[in-house]
């Protein structure tokens, strides 16, 4: 049994001074990629992420603060140290082909070894049944605790309560709807999602000072994604001079398979007047390649692609090669891997959770990583390890 201790909340450094003054209702919104339970319609009030003052000077502060601060990615520096040498602990992931799963897996498993633990993990399939069978599967293998990679807890809560019942703490990663505990879980590891489609709004409007004209994407499949399009919808209509021409709900599965007629058919509606496209996850600008190219687009644009997204490597490889997509918002994956085996550390130690929410971070041209992860230089494995007496 879990006891609790008086909760300790560690926010990550808010960008200031530009009034991202998000409540805490507003991080615990949801998140896009998971299923999520809360209607749509619950978050109707943007207000707290809408420019104050000029909306383009505003909007180039953000954009300016977001691509040269390294703030927003230090972990705290207290906390248990490492409990029970030599644990297991179970990572269970929605489906280990995604791309953002795989990459929190790889902090996971750096994580794991610094703190002296093994991981066992399982792969959903991308399946609910999949992902039943295979959180059945690390509930019977006894781990120390369970790692939830992409899931909507309320989909598995039957199951989610066998571990609670066997006393095996269940910590998530864009698990369910809100930031923190909740839903059976020790605490869900995201980064705000109003504070990602805010920074994807905003690129937009300040980059084209204030001129923008948007077609937005996303998947009314999962209240998240609809979230997040809301508020960019919100940010870009708060922009006096900027338009929002298009809303376009079209499932991401299908997205190499349904963007080329939609982009074809938004390029023949909007002519020049369409100069920016923003979807909930830059899998719709893979799809939309192909129309643009065999439009005749520059693949520089306009229209120019943004992200509200976690930030991929096929995303960062279009950015760095300017191949039909600007900007993307990612989000530190391989941190989270980290917090996520410190969170289990402190569930394990009867502890609370850290409370810590890292930010998200644009990327451009200017600051693209490398490599295929964004992986901010704030030396958190130095702090982990620290914590932890390694």
């Amino acid at each position: 049994m879990i006891t609790r201790k008086p909760r300790r909340i560690v926010l990550a450094a808010i960008v200031a001074p530009l009034a991202l003054t998000l409540s805490l209702a507003a991080c615990n919104s949801p998140k896009v990629g998971t299923g999520g339970n809360k209607p749509a319609e619950e978050v109707s009030d943007y207000s707290a992420i809408l420019p104050t003052g000029d909306a383009v000077d505003f909007s180039k502060k953000l954009v300016d603060k977001s691509l040269n601060s390294t703030d927003g990615f230090t972990p705290p520096s207290t906390g248990p140290t490492a409990q029970q040498p030599g644990a297991h602990v179970a990572y269970v992931g929605s489906d280990l082909t995604n791309g953002g799963i795989n990459t929190v897996q790889k902090g996971v498993l750096e994580a794991a070894e610094a703190i002296g633990w093994t991981v066992d993990a399982y792969d959903g399939k991308g399946t609910t049944q999949g992902r039943s069978d295979a959180l059945s599967q690390a509930i019977a293998a006894q781990p120390a605790a369970i790692i939830l990679g992409g899931f909507d807890p309320t989909e598995q809560a039957s199951t989610i309560q066998q571990a609670g019942d066997a006393g095996i703490p269940v910590i998530g990663w864009h698990a369910g709807s809100t930031v923190g505990p909740g839903n059976g879980l020790f605490t869900n590891i995201t980064t705000d999602p109003l504070q990602v489609s805010q920074l994807a709004a905003a690129y937009a409007v300040a980059d084209s000072d204030g001129e923008a004209g948007v077609a937005i994407f996303t998947d009314g499949q999962y209240d998240i994604a609809v979230q997040k399009a809301k508020a960019m919808q919100a940010y870009v209509e708060a922009c006096e001079t900027c338009t929002v021409l298009s809303y376009q709900d079209s499932p991401i599965a299908e997205a190499d398979q349904r963007m080329p007629g939609i982009i074809s058919q938004l390029l023949q509606s909007n002519g020049d007047d369409l100069t920016y496209l923003l979807a909930i996850n830059g899998n719709y600008f893979g799809g939309a390649q192909q129309a643009l190219r065999a439009a005749g687009v520059d693949p520089a644009g306009p229209p120019k692609s943004v992200a509200a997204g976690d930030g991929d490597a096929a995303e960062f490889q279009r950015i760095r090669n300017v191949d039909y997509q600007a900007a993307t918002v990612a989000e530190p994956l391989l941190l989270q891997g980290w917090q996520l085996v410190d969170e289990a550390n402190r569930a394990i130690a009867g502890e609370e959770d850290s409370g810590f929410v890292a930010l998200p971070a644009l990327v451009t041209k200017q600051n693209v990583p490398d490599g295929d992860v964004f992986d901010p230089p704030s030396k958190y494995r130095d702090v982990y390890k620290s914590v932890w007496g390694k």
